[in-house]
C-alpha cells in the first residue's frame, strides 16, 4: 500500500501541537519556552489552511454564480 505525501502533511500540525503539550506539561520550568514555538506554528498551520479553504470556497461559489448569470 502506497501512502500518499498529502496524508503525511495533514498530520504534521497535529504532531506538532502534541509534541508542544507533552513539553510544556513534562519538561522543566526552564526548558518549557522551546516547546512554545513549534505549537504556535502547529496552531497557525491549521487556521492557515482552514482560512484558506473558505476562500477557495467562496471563490469557487463566486465563478458558479457568474457563470449562471451568463446564461
Amino acid at each position: 500500500m502506497k501512502i500518499s505525501k498529502g496524508l503525511i502533511l495533514s498530520f504534521v500540525a497535529p504532531v506538532m501541537i502534541l509534541i508542544s503539550v507533552i513539553g510544556l506539561i513534562f519538561r522543566e520550568n526552564s526548558k518549557k519556552i522551546f516547546y512554545l514555538p513549534i505549537g504556535l506554528m502547529g496552531i497557525s498551520i491549521i487556521f492557515e489552511k482552514g482560512i484558506r479553504r473558505k476562500l477557495d470556497r467562496k471563490n469557487i461559489l463566486k465563478k458558479i454564480k457568474t457563470y449562471q448569470k451568463v446564461k
